[in-house]
């Protein structure tokens, strides 16, 4: 019954990621480690599977609805897989219990973050034609699903969000959780994108920064079959189910439910870090 529950738990954590915009690996490392007792780098091996799985999976839906912002994801996606390349030659090095610690203060980080800007903030004013995102046209609009209005947007401080990429691509290398819980507060907080592109374009990303790292977790052994196969699964039928649902959902409530996630996430990863596990299981 073990394929089955891994099954279900992945898909349940893949469809909350899909509608944060994260994957499932942030929510996939706690629950291979937690429930399941399942040794932490292999738990990352893992959930590096499931977030090139998760991104394949919501990706479509997104393009459809023409969230997520094609031309703004190559560019910072250069970042970011020299970021993960970086974080490569780590692997190994640091110490779990480091990681843990590190894991914690990313996710307390970004809830403080996230929870700073409460409301969408859509520059009003007029194109600033020596940036980069004027002169890459990285400005765009999407479709509200919810007011039914097409929203413009500018996207601002690129080379601010090219450094914050990178090191979103080094901590996703390290802890297998597709650096979207990263680059989602960078969207948001440096780039000023609305909830929902960053989520989108997020998801567009994180499989080509999971990609980057999983070789180097195949190579150590760290991808167990049996674990990966039916989380894989079970992370592509969530991440359309959570697609759905990000399209549907009001921008204000996604940031707080956002913000909620991480904080409790933050919380538990901060006590493993000292060997305290709430929900049991050994890392």
């Amino acid at each position: 019954m073990e394929p089955l529950w891994l099954f279900v738990a992945a898909f349940g954590a893949s469809a909350l990621g899909g509608v944060l915009g994260m994957a499932s690996g942030i929510f996939i490392v706690p629950i291979l480690t937690m429930l399941f007792g399942v040794d932490f780098h292999v738990a990352i091996g893992a959930s590096i599977i499931s977030v090139i799985a998760c991104s394949c999976g919501s990706a479509a839906p997104f393009l459809k609805s023409r969230l997520t912002n094609i031309r703004l994801a190559i560019v910072l996606e250069t970042a970011t897989t020299f970021g993960a390349l970086t974080g490569v030659f780590l692997i190994g090095i640091v110490s779990t219990s480091f990681l843990y610690g590190l894991f914690a203060a990313i996710l307390a980080i970004s809830a403080k973050q996230m929870l700073a800007r409460r409301s969408e903030v859509i520059d009003p004013t007029a194109m600033n034609v020596k940036s980069w995102a004027t002169t890459l046209r990285l400005h765009s609009s999407f479709p509200d699903h919810v007011s039914g209005q097409e929203v413009p947007y500018q996207v601002g401080h690129v080379p601010f969000g090219l450094a914050l990429m990178y090191g979103a691509g080094l901590v996703s290398a390290l802890l297998g959780i597709g650096s979207g819980v990263l680059k989602i507060p960078a969207m948001d907080t440096a780039l000023r994108l609305p909830i929902k592109v960053s989520s989108a374009t997020s998801n567009f990303m994180i499989g080509v920064t999971a990609a980057t790292s999983a070789g180097a977790y195949f190579v150590r052994g760290d991808i167990d079959i049996g674990i990966a196969g039916p989380i894989a699964l079970g992370s592509v039928v969530g991440a359309l189910l959570g697609a759905r649902l990000l399209m549907g959902l009001p921008a204000d409530k996604l940031r707080i439910f956002f913000v909620v996630v991480l904080a409790l996430l933050a919380i538990q990863m901060f006590l493993s870090a000292f060997g305290i596990h709430l929900l049991g299981g050994a890392a």
